[in-house]
């Protein structure tokens, strides 16, 4: 008998394993999310104690089935209301720049109880793994990047510091923050806060703290945990994350917890006086002086894009599907590109004029590109109005009787045509 060569063998033992961890080990009650043997750590997720990777049937993507686990079957059945409540408000939280959490569903059995729920899985890596391969690569970290990366945080914490009422992420560090290969960044465990405040005593067992872990006590301030604390708390957070993103790391020297000489070395080593304001007016201990999420959009320091040409870019791609999907390309061919598209004209000394020849249609379509891929936010453009989470509109727990597919809104077939 033959024996397989070594990489032959390991090459075998590989494709074993995949198998293995492809394995489906349960099914959600309408059959549309099947969980795998293997397990995934999307950041620090405090209470859950298991979160594997599962399929979406439908959509033919992977999720991440996470598990919140309750031993104390009789005190979870007195507050199950108040969890699918819970539960039933997140599931409302729809915006780019968050994680998005689809469904969940209760499996209450013998003296346990479980609450599953499926969250957007996001393949990337945190935040935190893409600094260390960017520092151990001997980068520093590009100006333009970390405008966008802030302004999308930003967009995520403004958007639910403006719900009704606030959420407050609560646990907002580097590892729960994450980045997709086309510059994204989605902001997970956004439940933390709602799990500490919604869960009662009796129950919290299952819920970790994240503020437990001394490596990560930095980007949390004074205040924490206190009954008066408020969205401030994000605040703070998001400038030690912009602190680090700036600086690709704040020194421990050996220590698991960062000192508060290392942030300050890091705060002097920014050399754009800007963006050294611009974090340390985030990081002062006094949360009634710190800035909301809102008024840091307006920043001087994130300035990238012209709020004209954002806007224009906006309604742009919002109403892309009155236009040919290469429309672009099409009208440059119409153009002439020596023509004058804008001017200045000034009295007594020369005016100034823009051809359409210095214009890069490359650039454009890749501005697009980013827009439409909510890289360039326009939250920080609207007006500031609360998100109502009105029960009435959340979508149910999973019923096991449903049909894996409800059946699709009737609408009306557009017959008018564009001239």
């Amino acid at each position: 008998m033959a024996v397989p060569e070594p990489d032959a063998r390991l090459a075998q033992e590989k494709e074993e394993e995949s198998e293995e961890e492809s394995e489906i080990l349960e099914e959600s009650p309408c059959g549309r999310w099947q969980k795998r043997r293997e397990q995934v750590n999307q950041g620090n997720m405090p209470g859950i104690q298991s979160t594997f990777l599962a399929m979406d049937t439908e959509e033919g993507v992977e999720v991440v089935w996470n598990e919140l686990l309750f031993t104390d079957k009789k005190a979870f059945k007195a507050h199950e209301e108040k969890i699918k409540t819970m539960f039933e408000q997140l599931v409302l939280v729809d915006h780019p720049n968050i994680v998005k959490l689809h469904k969940y569903w209760l499996d209450v059995k013998d003296s346990k109880a479980r609450v599953i729920f499926i969250t957007e899985y996001v393949s990337s890596g945190s935040l935190k793994q893409f600094l260390k391969k960017t520092k151990k690569n001997h980068k520093a970290m590009n100006a333009r990047a970390w405008k966008r990366w802030c302004t999308q945080i930003l967009s995520a914490l403004s958007f639910l510091h403006s719900c009704d009422p606030p959420i407050i992420h609560g646990n907002l560090t580097s590892d729960t923050i994450f980045i997709q290969h086309n510059g994204l960044i989605k902001i997970g465990s956004v439940w933390h806060r709602v799990f500490a405040n919604a869960i009662p005593d009796d129950l919290r067992s299952p819920i970790r703290i994240e503020r437990e872990e001394l490596r990560n006590l930095h980007f949390f301030p004074p205040e924490y945990g206190q009954k008066a604390d408020g969205t401030a708390v994000d605040i703070f957070s998001f400038g030690m994350c912009a602190l680090e993103m700036a600086v690709l790391e704040i020194q421990t020297n050996g220590d698991t917890r960062v000192s508060e000489e290392a942030i300050v070395r890091a705060r002097h080593s920014l050399d754009d006086p800007n963006m050294r304001e611009f974090i340390l007016s985030c990081l002062t201990f006094n949360p009634d002086k710190r800035p909301t999420a809102n008024n840091l959009l307006f920043h001087r320091v994130l300035f990238e894009v012209h709020s004209l040409k954002l806007l224009a870019a906006h309604c742009f791609i919002n109403n892309q599907y009155l236009m040919p999907e290469n429309v672009v390309e099409e009208k440059i061919k119409e153009l002439d590109l020596n023509m004058v598209m804008a001017e200045i004209r000034r009295e007594g000394r020369p005016g100034a004029q823009w051809r359409y020849s210095e214009v890069s249609f490359l650039e454009l379509d890749k501005f697009l590109e980013d827009v439409r891929n909510g890289i360039y936010p326009l939250m920080n453009f609207a007006v500031s109005r609360p998100h109502a989470l009105p029960r009435v509109l959340s979508q149910p727990q999973e019923d096991p009787q449903k049909a894996k597919t409800p059946t699709p809104e009737p609408f009306d077939v557009e017959t008018r045509k564009i001239t």
